[in-house]
C-alpha cells in the first residue's frame, strides 16, 4: 500500500480491503476501551454534574487527559464583565454552582483586583490574561503562572473566541469551552 502523498485530503482508501481493514480497526479498538463498572460510572456522572458539565463533554475530557477536572479558568469575555460593572447574576449564580476551583483571567483595561470584587468573592483569584497576539511561550508563561501548582492538563478554559482557544493550546489545558453555551446548560 502506497503512502498518501503531498496533497492527499486523507480520504477512504479505493484499494480493495478498505472495508475489511476499517472493520478490523474498529473491532480492535472497541476491544482495548474499558468497561466501566456501574458503580463508576455513576460516580464519574454525578462528578460531571458537580462541575456543570454534560456527561458526554466530561467522559472526552477524562478519556483524553486520563484525570479528573480539578479547576475552571474564566475569562473575563465569558464572565462579562468590563471595567466598572459587576458580573451578570446569572453568571454568578452559574459561577457558585461548581465544584472545582474557579480562577479569572482579567482582559484588557480590567485589572485582576477589579474582576475579583465583581465575581463576589466566587473566584480563589484572578492574574492578568495574556495580551492579544502575544506569542505562546509569554501565553503559557501567563497561564502558568495563574494556575500556581495546579497540573493544565485538569483545568478547563471557559472562554469566548478564538484568540482564548489559542490560549488552550498553547498552555496545554484539559480542554476549551464556549463560556455561552456552558452557561446556558446550567
Amino acid at each position: 500500500m502506497a503512502l498518501a502523498g503531498l496533497g492527499h485530503n486523507g480520504g477512504p482508501t479505493l484499494e480493495s480491503g478498505g472495508s475489511w481493514r476499517r472493520h478490523c480497526w474498529s473491532r480492535a479498538r472497541a476491544d482495548l476501551l474499558p468497561t466501566l463498572p456501574l458503580e463508576v460510572l455513576r460516580t464519574r456522572v454525578r462528578r460531571a454534574a458537580e462541575l456543570g458539565l454534560d456527561y458526554r463533554t466530561y467522559a472526552s475530557v477524562r478519556a483524553a487527559t486520563g484525570h479528573d477536572v480539578v479547576a475552571f479558568l474564566f475569562s473575563s469575555n465569558a464572565l462579562r464583565v468590563m471595567p466598572g460593572q459587576e458580573m451578570p447574576a446569572d453568571r454568578s449564580e452559574r459561577l457558585g454552582r461548581i465544584g472545582a476551583e474557579r480562577i479569572g483571567l482579567a482582559q484588557g483595561r480590567l485589572a485582576p483586583e477589579d474582576l475579583l470584587a465583581a465575581a463576589q468573592g466566587l473566584l480563589a483569584a484572578a492574574h492578568p490574561a495574556p495580551r492579544p497576539f502575544a506569542g505562546w511561550s509569554e501565553q503559557r508563561h501567563l497561564l502558568r503562572a495563574a494556575l500556581g501548582r495546579i497540573p493544565s492538563d485538569r483545568v478547563i478554559l471557559m472562554g469566548e473566541g478564538w484568540l482564548e482557544r489559542e490560549w488552550s493550546q498553547a498552555a496545554r489545558f484539559a480542554a476549551c469551552l464556549e463560556a455561552d453555551r456552558y452557561m446556558r446548560a446550567g
